[in-house]
């Protein structure tokens, strides 16, 4: 049966015929959208079929739990992309602020000298651009550097693993997502159908 699932195709939307030939398009493209509604309405039904989901209320709570697993992902992603980057950045600033600290310890005791500065100005530059980074992501204490490198590689793994899942938790999603549509579709076509049968026969 995995087997079977795997190669089927995935399922498409079905095509809005009435929008098309009302958007231009000829007695060709209806006959040829009519046969890929079928198509397309049959895998939908292997798809109900073989994940039981027959019931609408069950598929609709599937494809909502679906959804926000996808979005939790993406979320956890990119909270991690950017604590990651938060980490690099963290990371060139304690090495430059480690290598200035001395020239602007010794500016400081020249009184904040122009003359000093201007002898010393890529370092002071570099030392103040840090002190600023740090006020920036609120550091009060400055982290080891093996604390940090061990944070972004737990990081790296976390998102690596999340990534994988997010290919697959898309996938559901979409299938889903397009499945519903799909049987929405033909739900609202069959209503819409009953409707005007209603409508002939109390003329």
């Amino acid at each position: 049966k995995q087997a079977v699932q795997t190669m089927r195709p995935s399922v498409n939307l079905l095509v809005d015929i009435q929008a098309k030939l009302r958007a231009g398009k000829g007695a060709g493209y209806a006959r040829w959208a009519s046969k890929f509604n079928l198509k397309q309405m049959a895998q939908t039904l292997n798809y109900l079929n073989d994940h039981g989901l027959l019931d609408y209320k069950v598929l609709a709570e599937k494809t909502v739990a679906a959804t926000a697993r996808r979005n939790e992902l993406s979320e956890k992603i990119k909270a991690a992309e950017k604590r990651m980057a938060e980490i690099a950045v963290l990371r060139t600033h304690i090495v430059n602020y480690a290598k200035t600290r001395d020239t602007y310890a010794a500016y400081r005791k020249a009184g904040y000298s122009p003359k000093f500065r201007s002898e010393h100005e890529a370092d002071i530059l570099l030392h103040q651009a840090a002190k600023q980074a740090f006020d920036q992501l609120n550091v009060k204490k400055l982290p080891k550097m093996k604390a940090l490198q061990a944070e972004y590689a737990a990081l790296l793994a976390e998102k690596k693993e999340a990534y994988a899942e997010l290919r697959k938790a898309r996938d559901e999603a979409r299938e889903l997502l397009t499945v519903k549509a799909n049987v929405d579709r033909v739900l609202q076509d069959t209503g819409r159908g009953i409707a005007q049968e209603k409508e002939h026969s109390q003329r």
